[in-house]
């Protein structure tokens, strides 16, 4: 039986160039490349269609068979189509939770597989599932400008939307008027649920709002953030790339949409 065939070299998965320049995740009954017996293959849920898909990781990038090429998972969203892009996403998370996971929390003895998407110890048999670090970002709208911020994390020079992750204890809500609090000195109103989205970098779940302005001026909070401020739609700056949730929601109020 075909199977899709997820493998990755720390970030970079391994893409199969079709003779029409286009790209794809290799599909094979058995594996593209050679594995060895502690290969840890993992079963993942199976594409729309029914296909089985099975991913592992590779010490060693592939390098010397030109129908094949290393890719970083987010360039990939480029080449792969939104299925595999998507799929792939899941397979890196599922891999590197594995990779922390390997002994247990409270005993410290080595950890099995019990499901495709759970561990159990082997001596004091405390279960273990993948966790998400959930963050909220939320578009601040004020009468026809946007609230923009460049977080100092950011690995380029574009400004994005006011971002943070949720605290325990608290709402989806009440996360987003903190972190705008925190990082920009606002208060908004009128929060409106947009969408999320998986965020596999490493292990994340995005959760997108939108919102009005109401009052105080912009603050930003040094530590997180190194500049802040209003755009209409005719003097953006560098926009966040079209595989982030950021980007959808901007769009959508380029769109009028939103």
């Amino acid at each position: 039986m075909m199977k899709y065939w997820f493998i990755f070299c720390k970030t970079d998965i391994l893409l199969e160039k079709r003779e029409d320049g286009t790209y794809t995740i290799p599909c094979s009954e058995e594996s593209p490349i050679a594995t060895k017996p502690w290969t840890h293959i993992l079963n993942i849920t199976p594409m729309n269609d029914g296909t089985e898909v099975k991913t592992f990781t590779i010490p060693e990038p592939v390098t010397d068979n030109p129908k094949y090429e290393m890719c970083g998972l987010r360039p990939s969203f480029y080449k792969l189509s939104p299925e595999l892009y998507q799929k792939a996403g899941k397979c890196q998370e599922l891999n590197y939770w594995d990779m922390n996971t390997q002994f247990c929390g409270v005993c410290g003895s080595p950890m099995k597989m019990s499901t495709d998407i759970s561990k159990k110890c082997t001596e004091c048999g405390k279960s273990v599932w993948p966790s998400l670090a959930t963050a909220i970002i939320v578009l601040i709208k004020k009468g026809d400008q946007v609230l923009l911020v460049h977080a100092r994390n950011f690995k380029g020079n574009f400004d994005s939307l006011v971002a943070g992750f949720v605290e325990t204890g608290e709402s989806l809500e009440e996360a987003v008027h903190r972190e705008v609090m925190e990082e920009t000195g606002l208060t908004i109103k009128n929060l409106k649920y947009f969408g999320s989205q998986p965020w596999p970098f490493p292990c994340g779940l995005m959760v997108g709002y939108t919102a009005e302005y109401v009052d105080g001026e912009i603050h930003l909070q040094k530590e997180e953030l190194s500049r802040g401020k209003w755009f209409s739609k005719d003097n953006l700056p560098v926009l966040p790339e079209k595989l982030s949730i950021a980007r959808k929601l901007i769009d959508a109020w380029l769109e009028n949409r939103i």
